[in-house]
């Protein structure tokens, strides 16, 4: 878990995936007691964690080459990455180091923004249906399905019977992706009331970063207990067996972008995609090519 151990390694002995998850089973969480700046797991440096992200990288793209070379042969599996966090939590900075690793023509990558009138005709969960990962796809998602037991619970935009009925929902959907082959990575970038000042005050202060910059964040920092109490809701209601939650801290970014590639590696390496057997003989047309 990531407790209050900042900069302790432990060698993965047990797998990052287990340091970090939240258990199934509804126990009650407290985020208080997790770390923003804290590197359970990780290198000891931002550079030791770009030392070892050149051998994630490589194993990461060998690994999605093998999930799509199965997909040819009827391999229905894919993986999803969810994100989840506060505003300058990271998520765009995540998926722009993500992508960096892997193939972007065997990625699907979708940032979800406020539904528009035509997602807003529909089910909740019928926008994210349409952005699913196709087999042998890595999915990738900028904020997701959560963003309807998160804003529309701390903005009231439905009734409270209505969004709390959205945990089981989303548990129900999950587990039947899991059963048609989908792995889930689901991921909070956890960072601190402080860091998310700096980050916000950095952008005000660079002309550069003003694009960046949204008002409106402002105004929802200002909610910020609400929003711990609607994180933790989702982390305690939605970490199931088939769809576990991370929680990775964010104050650092190179931890970060480290966590986050490590938990992707490990779930692919999990699930030992293979290339696919020959349909043909290949010495066959060896022989073809030899004499043409």
């Amino acid at each position: 878990m990531a407790r209050k151990r900042d900069g302790e390694r432990s060698g993965l002995p047990r797998g990052l995936r287990e340091q970090l998850r939240i258990p199934p089973g509804g126990s009650p969480v407290d985020l208080s007691s997790y770390d923003p700046a804290a590197t359970p797991g990780g290198p000891p440096d931002k550079v030791k964690a770009r030392e070892e992200a050149l051998a994630t990288g490589k194993r990461l793209a060998s690994l999605q080459e093998r999930l799509y070379a199965a997909a040819t042969a009827g391999d229905r599996r894919r993986l999803l990455l969810v994100l989840q966090g506060t505003d300058t939590s990271g998520k765009g900075g995540t998926v722009k180091h993500v992508i960096g690793m892997l193939n972007p023509a065997g990625c699907r990558i979708t940032a979800f923004k406020a539904p528009t009138d035509e997602e807003r005709r529909h089910h909740f969960l019928w926008r994210i249906e349409r952005a699913l990962p196709r087999p042998g796809e890595i999915g990738i998602f900028d904020r997701s399905h959560y963003e309807d037991v998160l804003i529309a619970r701390v903005r009231e935009l439905v009734p409270a019977g209505e969004w709390s009925a959205r945990y089981a929902e989303i548990n129900r959907f999950e587990q039947a992706l899991t059963d048609d082959g989908v792995a889930f990575v689901k991921v909070f970038l956890h960072i601190s009331h402080a860091e998310q000042r700096r980050r916000l005050l950095r952008r005000l202060d660079d002309p550069s970063k003003h694009w960046k910059f949204d008002p409106g964040d402002v105004e929802e920092r200002e909610l910020w207990d609400h929003y711990r109490d609607a994180y933790e809701a989702m982390l305690e209601r939605c970490s199931t067996v088939a769809a576990p939650w991370y929680v990775v801290p964010a104050d650092r970014k190179w931890y970060r972008n480290w966590a986050v590639s490590r938990l992707l590696l490990e779930q692919l390496e999990e699930m030992d995609p293979r290339y696919p057997p020959a349909r043909f003989d290949p010495e066959v047309y060896r022989a073809r090519l030899a004499t043409g």
